[in-house]
This record gives C-alpha cells, structure tokens and sequence, in this order.
C-alpha cells in the first residue's frame, strides 16, 4: 500500500500554503493514503486543526515539544527518521524549509533525495525542473530504494480544498537523540504588512531598470495598491536595491502568483524560470525587444516611472 507523510510547513500559528499544494502532489501518487506530520511546539493545536481540516488527509501527526518550536532542520530530521517506518513517501514543499530538511532526511535513511518534484508519473517516477526550468528530468527510483524522500514545487501543484471533514489528530512522540550542535538563535527579517511572496496571489516586481532602491517605493506604492507582495529581480538585489529575500528567479523563489507585473524586468533566463506558471504576466519595458515580453500576456512599452504611478491611480 502507498503511504505518504507530508511534513508540514507552518510558522507556529498558521499553515503555510505550500504544505496544502504539496497535498496535492501526494493525492496523486496512486491509491496514496496521505498523513501530515506537524512538528511543532507546545502550543501548535491550530496549526494541527488546520492541517486536519485539509481535504484528502487521513490523520494528523502532532509532534509536540519545545525543541520543535522553531524548525531548525538537523532537529526536525531524526525525529522524521523515526517517524517515518511504514511509509513508502516522504515530502515536504520545495521552499526553503522544505530544500533545508528533506535532504537531511534522505541522509539519515540512507536513500536519495527527489527535489523539486512538479509531476507525478508513478508512485516510483516523477517529473523535475532542471537547466532553469529549460529541461524536464524524469526520475525514477531504483530497485531496492525503501522510501522516497523528496520536496514537491508549489508553483506545480494547486492548493488542496478544506472543510468538508476533519481528519483525526493524533499525538505522537519519538526517542530520537537530538543534536545539540545546532540551535536556533533568532530570526531577523523586515517587518511588512505585505502577502509573503512565496503564497501571494498577485506579485509586483522591479528590476534594474527601476535605478534604485528609492525607486523601489513606486514598486511598493502599487503592490500596496492590489494587496500584493513586492518582489524583484536578481539584477535589482545584486545592486542593492533591495533584501536578497525579494529575489524572484531560478536562485531566488520560485512562485505561481494568479497575477505578476514585471516592471523594469529585462527577462533574463533565471528569473523567467520562477515565473513561468504564473496565471498572467504583465510586463512593463521601455525596450520593446526585451525578453520578457515573449512571454508576458500583456506587454506594455514605456517608462515604468510614469505608466506605474497611472496604473496605480487608475485602480480603485
């Protein structure tokens, strides 16, 4: 039978999307039953109810201790490890937390890892991103493999419904030795009262062609404007327009937003990788011939400086 553990990704309180696309990518290994692991700290029953309220998972692990408090990877892997008999599919989404702790897991149980997984053609055979998005990679496990171990692309994969049932919960422990040589310290990031760009349904990005980081404020004026995250190009970060945690692209994050405007955004090949399945493309260019524009849905030429400011004043 095929058994599949989602470990799931949450900031203590809330669940991030990611983990209900990943759902989605599980339901579609064949007669999967589908189980989510929510390792967290004393306090995670919310997250844990809405796991559970998930459409398509037959239980919910809660994995309740103060060293799970905050995810740091080499803590949460063994206690998977030890979580993990039984089943035949191991995965997290493929963001940051997901591409930190998998690889750690494959590690411990001696298999390989599957990153980046965006399609399922068996429960042993699976279809991946490679060379920027260029080439699709069709892996298939060997004989003798015990367990896949991977991460799903949530730019890939819808986001699983909720509501019509909740699945049970139940509490689990393990005996897993936890490192000491790793530990969470503190987390430093800009505070913002804008979507997180990874899960955000409209995205506006800048890029070098903006000049600057003082430039960025139109970038921001109408994000704010749709409710959407601010994103950016590799060119922009590498000039130190912005934080590296804005970067959209094949190094930066990959995202699947219904809506992204390109504003200054020539189109280079990485950063067309991050964005090529999101629902409509914008693209806003003074150069008629950059790249951008072949893939955008809608292309408009002109000084970002001034058709920017009358889109945002044309939105109600």
């Amino acid at each position: 039978m095929t058994k599949v553990l989602i470990i799931a990704e949450h900031d203590g309180e809330k669940l991030n999307s990611s983990t209900a696309k990943t759902l989605t990518c599980a339901l579609a290994i064949d007669s999967a039953s589908v189980e989510i692991a929510v390792l967290g700290g004393l306090q995670c029953d919310a997250v844990c109810d809405q796991v559970a309220a998930l459409d398509g998972v037959s239980r919910v692990l809660k994995l309740a201790r103060e060293e799970n408090s905050v995810p740091v990877a080499a803590v949460y892997a063994p206690q998977i490890v030890e979580l993990a008999a039984g089943y035949t599919h191991l995965i997290a989404p493929s963001t940051t937390f997901g591409k930190d702790l998998m690889p750690r897991v494959a590690a411990l149980l001696g298999v390989p890892s599957v990153t980046d997984v965006m399609k399922v053609i068996a429960p042993d055979t699976f279809e991946r991103p490679i060379y920027a998005g260029n080439a699709i990679d069709t892996v298939q496990l060997a004989e003798g493999i015990s367990v896949m171990v991977g991460t799903a692309r949530p730019a890939s994969f819808k986001a699983a419904g909720s509501g019509s049932a909740a699945a049970p919960i139940e509490a689990v422990e393990t005996s897993a030795a936890l490192p000491t040589h790793s530990r969470y310290i503190e987390l430093r990031q800009q505070a913002s009262d804008r979507p997180d760009l990874q899960s955000a349904p409209k995205v506006v990005s800048g890029g070098r062609g903006v000049g600057s980081g003082d430039n960025f404020d139109v970038i921001y004026a109408l994000a704010d404007k749709l409710g959407a995250a601010a994103g950016a190009s590799r060119a922009a970060v590498d000039a130190g327009f912005v934080a590296n945690d804005m970067q959209v692209g094949q190094t930066g994050k990959v995202i699947a937003p219904d809506l992204y405007i390109a504003c200054g955004i020539s189109g280079a090949i990485q950063h067309l990788a991050g964005i090529k399945d999101a629902g409509t493309i914008v693209a806003i260019n003074s150069d008629a011939d950059a790249p951008i524009f072949e893939v955008a849905d809608l292309g408009i030429v002109g000084d970002l400086f001034t058709l920017v400011p009358e889109l945002e004043k044309a939105l109600p």
